[in-house]
């Protein structure tokens, strides 16, 4: 009798250890996969953030590109007027000659 009771005891002892296992396993693979949709969410908003600063280097090079251009329109503008004044002084300095002139002759 006690070798059966000796022998039921560790079938139950062998039962109990092989539902821990499977209760221990369960718990590790839920607590992975409760990790692995946090670690996936955090790539996917890595690879968001990865995209977003592609494109914002995409922009800052063609803003630059763009400020580049105007600066040299309107440094082209500016030497254009500076032109114009200079033949607006010349035209004055002229019409002071012939003013000159003119009251000379007379």
């Amino acid at each position: 009798m006690s070798c059966l009771l000796k022998e039921h005891q560790a079938k139950q002892n062998e039962r109990k250890r092989r539902e821990a296992i499977t209760a221990v396993t369960c718990l590790t693979d839920a607590l992975v996969d409760h990790f692995n949709v946090g670690v996936a969410q955090a790539y996917r908003n890595q690879r968001k953030l990865d995209h977003e600063v592609k494109t914002v280097q995409v922009q800052v090079v063609w803003f630059a590109k763009q400020t580049g251009q105007r600066i040299r329109m309107v440094e082209n503008f500016n030497q254009a007027l500076e032109k114009i004044q200079d033949v607006e002084n010349w035209a004055q300095r002229v019409d002071l000659d012939m003013l000159i002139v003119a009251t000379a002759l007379e």
